[in-house]
């Protein structure tokens, strides 16, 4: 997707003129089109990525506080569970788990690839013990209204980057329409994988069935 200044400087939420100065500076990719500036998404989610600066944009409303959060276990149904997922590198791998995602038809493949990427050359998602959690730094850029996590064993271990060094054979990717819900399923994860047996059941790559019902088991009735 193309944007205009006036887009740029919206998702921003800076002045035209700074979106102006930064592009003459030659530090913001853009190009022009009929003499006018233009800006791809996906490469200004990246550079605002890079440089810590918020990337949001109008039609993406958060959802109201009252709003029930996503158990675990629930997001996995909505996200799937995928064996032998190919790829022999990172891009490769996350490429692969992109085309598996159950995405509405309106969402941008392409762009949300480009924002896990952009993700990963921030700082690697591998959080040790062969498994990653990739994800969009900031979840509201996606055009979707139901929260899912993908789950998916790969078909060969992949170099990652991760802390401990060790390459990766497993991704949990959530996919959430607001930033609450995002952070809550990233905790949810991360809950999930200090369970010595959802744990023992991931790293074996369980069956689908046995790793919703771990999941939906340690979610708090609540959810």
């Amino acid at each position: 997707m193309q944007m205009t200044v006036r887009d740029a400087a919206r998702a921003l939420s800076v002045a035209e003129k700074t979106v102006y100065r930064w592009i003459q500076s030659g530090g913001l990719p853009a190009y022009r089109v009929a003499g006018q500036y233009r800006i791809n998404r996906a490469m200004l989610f990246d550079w605002a990525t890079s440089k810590r600066i918020n990337f949001t944009m109008d039609s993406d409303a958060e959802e109201p506080e009252v709003a029930p959060l996503p158990g675990l276990g629930l997001a996995l149904q909505n996200g799937g569970i995928h064996y032998r997922v190919s790829g022999d590198t990172k891009e490769n791998v996350l490429l692969s788990v992109v085309n598996l995602l159950k995405l509405p038809d309106q969402v941008d493949r392409s762009f949300l690839y480009e924002a896990l990427l952009a993700r990963e050359r921030l700082q690697s998602t591998g959080v040790g013990d062969g498994i990653a959690l990739p994800h969009v730094r900031n979840p509201a850029v996606l055009d979707i209204t139901t929260p899912l996590v993908c789950l998916c064993f790969l078909e060969a271990p992949v170099e990652f980057g991760a802390l401990d060094g060790k390459p990766v054979r497993i991704l949990f990717l959530p996919i959430s329409p607001t930033v609450r819900i995002h952070l809550h399923l990233l905790s949810r994860i991360s809950f999930a994988l200090r369970n010595p047996a959802f744990k023992s059941l991931i790293t074996n790559e369980g069956r689908r069935d046995e790793i919703i019902a771990a999941a939906q088991a340690l979610d708090p009735e609540s959810d």
